[in-house]
């Protein structure tokens, strides 16, 4: 930030307000891991483990707030652009390409294992992006005296941050309104509980996600006459963590007469 100002880089102050959201977002982020890993209790009987969707949704926020500031400033950069100096700036842009680089390295694992640590992934990718455009427009301007291709390459960044922010945001919201989670089919899942001997229907089924990498089941499910409820229970136990890694899952065994006194409004 301190290189963007001394330098009247918009690009570069854009790629460090960036990199700033990050530290706030990453900020965020560990907190609600560390809140999170707090047991259950009676008043919260699964934890804390929806903050890390929370700060997500909060992480998004501030990125959508930073793009629209430097939407806005670009804007009135390109009708008066300021005097840059392009030699200062390329030298800020490069160390930061640099570490980021180095950033990209340490977080290609775990980005896999969580929405947030996806969310710092790609957030690095995004400042890894956005030093290459400063680096670009620091190059143009030292080759042409154009210093418009500052305000340019801030819409760049700009443009970087907003869809995988809005992917963001999307993949978050959907566990907040508990969407069915990606990569379960239902009718398979329903398919699957039917094909369990014993099984005369099934009802009522839902699944949802509390946070990242936990997705789980609950149904209502009418047994045969003479159905064993303990091994039907195995079955479809067995069934969703072996076909569906769906670890947590919930049944109500019920009787074929049990259906018509719930009435018509399940699903």
């Amino acid at each position: 930030m301190i290189g963007g100002f001394a330098s009247n880089s918009l690009a570069l102050l854009a790629d460090a307000v960036h990199v700033f959201s990050d530290v706030a977002g990453i900020s965020l982020a560990l907190v609600a891991i560390w809140i999170g890993s707090r047991p259950a209790s009676a008043e919260r009987s699964y934890g804390y483990l929806r903050l890390e969707i929370l700060a997500a949704v909060a992480n998004a926020v501030l990125l959508f707030g930073v793009a629209a500031f430097i939407l806005f400033e670009a804007w009135r950069r390109l009708s008066e652009p300021p005097q840059v100096a392009s030699s200062l700036m390329l030298g800020v842009a490069l160390v930061g390409l640099l570490i980021n680089g180095v950033s990209m390295w340490l977080l290609r694992e775990a980005q896999a294992k969580g929405l947030n640590m996806r969310a710092a992934y790609l957030e690095v990718m995004g400042d890894l992006a956005g030093s290459a455009a400063v680096i670009t427009a620091a190059v143009a301007i030292a080759a042409t005296g154009w210093a418009g291709a500052d305000a340019v390459a801030s819409v760049a960044i700009a443009l970087l941050i907003l869809p995988r922010t809005w992917r963001l945001l999307r993949d978050a919201t959907d566990v907040l309104l508990e969407a069915t989670p990606k990569g379960v089919n239902m009718d398979e899942v329903r398919a699957h509980m039917l094909s369990a001997s014993g099984v005369a229907d099934v009802h009522d089924l839902h699944a949802w996600t509390i946070t990242s990498g936990m997705n789980v089941v609950s149904a209502h499910v009418v047994l045969e006459p003479d159905a064993e409820g303990a091994a039907v229970l195995d079955f479809l136990c067995g069934c969703l963590s072996g076909d569906f890694d769906i670890e947590h899952s919930t049944f109500q065994l019920e009787s074929p007469d049990r259906r018509r006194l719930e009435g018509s409004a399940h699903g």
